[in-house]
């Protein structure tokens, strides 16, 4: 069974500014003392994600 995720603009750009360490925390490069690296980054991708939905939604109502 193919199941098919449909983002609607999903092939929009997002700008998010992180730094080398937070890509790299993405990326998957462990910092065993300084988890809140990983951590930063994913809250400004999930803000970035969350900032574009909400004003997309905001025009269409």
């Amino acid at each position: 069974m193919n199941a098919s995720v449909r983002i609607p603009q999903g092939d929009d750009t997002v700008k998010v500014e992180l730094t080398v360490k937070e890509i790299m925390a993405l990326a998957g490069a462990k910092f065993p003392n300084n988890h809140s690296i990983e951590i930063s980054a994913r809250k400004k991708l999930n803000h970035a994600i969350e900032d574009r939905y909400l004003e997309e939604n905001k025009q269409t109502h």
